[in-house]
């Protein structure tokens, strides 16, 4: 949704659709569905103005929130503060505040999770910062403004993943052309957040192709958009057999 019309009247239902069309091969009620929402991380104001459209995109029944342009600690704080629900209290202690998350959602994403209102609202939360929640909260380091904080970011309890966001970072770092990811800079930038990732214990996302999913299996990516070839690939070499 990040750079689409922001219909949540057709996430709505996408995500009944999913259910409809009966559970996934793992066994799961649907497959996880993390979006990216238009709401930039340029600082603190920026995210809670822009914090209904959390709201909303939640109470669809989506299992994470991805936010873009994580430029400021500041914004991703007020980012996860936003998606929470304010009976969760894990975190308080190492600086965020309480959740702002309402409740009036609740009624059709827990129709979604399948389960009560009550038993969503325990679930969704932060994992795993909530070692029972099972919302995943990422934030997109895509620009040089980002990298440039990107140590004291991903110190924020809460986020479970991260991205280096390859076409924007190109962008915001003024490479161009072709196979701009081999540029001294850009690997750079992707080694810098990739050691942040590793130093706060957080997953690393980067896309799979067939032709280099092993490699990144190797190197320790353990999230990422792949097409069906290059996900049978990956899940051979990590002999990962359903239900997963």
């Amino acid at each position: 949704m990040e750079h689409a019309p922001f219909d949540v009247k057709g996430l709505s239902e996408y995500m009944q659709g999913l259910v409809a069309g009966g559970p996934t091969k793992s066994g799961h009620r649907t497959p996880p569905v993390i979006v990216n929402v238009p709401v930039n991380g340029l600082d603190e104001a920026s995210v809670r103005a822009n914090a209904w459209m959390f709201q909303q995109v939640l109470a669809t029944g989506v299992h994470g929130v991805l936010l873009t342009h994580a430029d400021s600690p500041a914004g991703v704080k007020a980012f996860i503060e936003a998606v929470r629900f304010p009976l969760h209290k894990q975190g308080l202690d190492k600086g965020l505040k309480e959740g702002r998350r309402g409740a009036h959602g609740t009624p059709t994403a827990a129709k979604i999770w399948g389960v009560t209102g009550e038993q969503y609202e325990d679930k969704a939360d932060a994992w795993p910062l909530n070692p029972n929640g099972e919302l995943l909260l990422g934030v997109k380091i895509e620009d040089k403004y980002a990298l440039a904080n990107v140590e004291e970011t991903l110190k924020i309890p809460g986020i479970a993943f991260a991205e280096w966001g390859p076409g924007d970072m190109a962008l915001s770092l003024g490479v161009r052309g072709r196979d701009t990811v081999k540029d001294p800079r850009m690997q750079a930038a992707r080694a810098k957040v990739f050691a942040a990732c590793k130093a706060n214990k957080i997953f690393f996302l980067n896309s799979f192709t067939p032709g280099d999913i092993v490699d990144m299996l190797k190197e320790g990516v353990m999230v990422g958009p792949a097409n069906p070839e290059a996900a049978e690939i990956g899940r051979k070499f990590t002999k990962r057999q359903m239900p997963y």
